[in-house]
């Protein structure tokens, strides 16, 4: 039997793309939303974990793998909605995973996990800095997948888990916190879908399927099938990986609760590695942190810049060119801080989100079972979410 991958065996390139595919997903609200939920739910985070990795890793985990069976063609994906729909859906997405609000929240965190151990820092210079790294990151998009899976993924996994085994180990009894199973189950729903992940399921996944085509051999064409199948094997272990982090994590704080409780939200991973590591374990944080911003901020700007230039401008500049201008914005956006961020993009997540989960399930089902319904469903649901937000706000 031929070898599947050019350099690597076949389990090794799923291996690799498994871990670009839980870096380009490990974002800023990967790192505080099970924070924030842990120490919320105290010993009730079984069922706040729970409903988390319904919304966050399940939701995700969807959006990827129906996203695939179109081959990662976004166009052909939302197309199902009708030509305006469809280009208002794809531009609002992108505009929110790109410079407008994913990649700055990503720089904001990572200032702010700084900021404490290097007290001189600015957020405007902070974040000067990142968006020259991101760009230097993502210059040579064909190189991102390999470039995250082998260097950056495996340096931020074992941060991670360094941070979470000496929590856990260290951890005092999580409180007590009363209340109905089901108020915790919510909050976990509510709290992954801040994650904003089924944004990243869409529109990575042709950069995955990239990077796995990049590693296939043979004198014909790469069959759709190897493609999908491979890209959801990778799929699997990235996700895997991100629901073993997130419990890890919300455990940790809910751990920790007591003293967390006055701690801001994009403060808490710097919080509890000093509290489990000691006084000079904030390098770890910062480096886990920064790492997990980087590599998500890296694989944002690359599906963000190929689209603008392709889509919007119809190749009429540069990918370099549409690069510069989306850390230019990204720079912008991010001087607004963390949480100045997530208040900017709540509303338009709380009307939309609901929408794109039903617009993945309906296309999964088309694609495998034919079901040829999408604008009522989709529309429908846009338009009930709708009306309960403006009658909550009115009333």
């Amino acid at each position: 039997m031929k070898r599947l991958f050019r350099s690597d065996t076949v389990s090794t390139g799923l291996v690799s793309t498994g871990l670009a595919i839980f870096s380009m997903f490990f974002g800023a609200g990967n790192v505080v939303f099970p924070l924030v939920l842990g120490r919320y739910a105290g010993d009730q985070n079984l069922y706040a974990i729970t409903g988390f990795l319904i919304m966050a890793a399940g939701v995700p985990f969807l959006g990827l793998v129906s996203m695939v069976l179109f081959n990662g063609d976004y166009n052909q994906f939302f197309g199902r909605l009708g030509k305006v729909a469809s280009m208002a859906v794809v531009v609002a997405s992108m505009a929110l995973i790109g410079p407008f609000a994913a990649i700055p929240r990503c720089i904001a965190l990572s200032y702010t996990t700084v900021k404490g151990f290097l007290p001189g820092t600015t957020l405007f210079y902070f974040s000067l800095i990142s968006c020259v790294i991101i760009f230097l990151f993502s210059y040579k998009k064909s190189n991102v997948v390999d470039i995250i899976g082998k260097i950056l993924s495996p340096i931020l996994l074992i941060s991670l888990i360094i941070i979470i085994i000496k929590g856990l180990w260290s951890a005092p009894e999580a409180l007590a916190v009363y209340g109905k199973r089901r108020i915790f189950l919510f909050e976990g729903l509510v709290e992954g879908y801040n994650t904003m992940d089924i944004f990243a399921g869409f529109f990575f996944s042709g950069v995955v399927i990239a990077g796995i085509r990049q590693r296939l051999i043979g004198s014909g064409e790469v069959s759709s099938k190897q493609l999908i199948g491979g890209a959801l094997r990778a799929g699997a272990i990235g996700i895997s990986l991100l629901g073993l982090i997130y419990t890890g994590f919300s455990y940790v704080s809910a751990a920790f609760g007591e003293r967390l409780a006055a701690v801001d939200p994009d403060a808490l991973i710097s919080a509890i590695a000093f509290y489990t590591l000691g006084q000079y374990a904030g390098i770890l944080a910062c480096v886990a942190v920064s790492l997990a911003c980087l590599t998500t901020a890296i694989a944002l700007a690359v599906v963000f810049s190929d689209f603008v230039r392709s889509q919007v401008l119809s190749n009429r500049i540069t990918y370099k060119s549409t690069l510069l201008m989306t850390m230019v914005v990204a720079f912008a956006v991010s001087n607004i801080g963390f949480a100045g961020i997530v208040r900017m993009i709540s509303p338009v997540l709380s009307v939309c989100y609901p929408a794109l989960i039903v617009l993945a399930v309906v296309n999964l089902a088309h694609k495998l079972w034919g079901f040829r319904p999408v604008k009522v469903p989709v529309f429908g649901t846009f338009v009930v979410v709708l009306a309960y937000h403006l009658f909550k706000a009115w009333f």
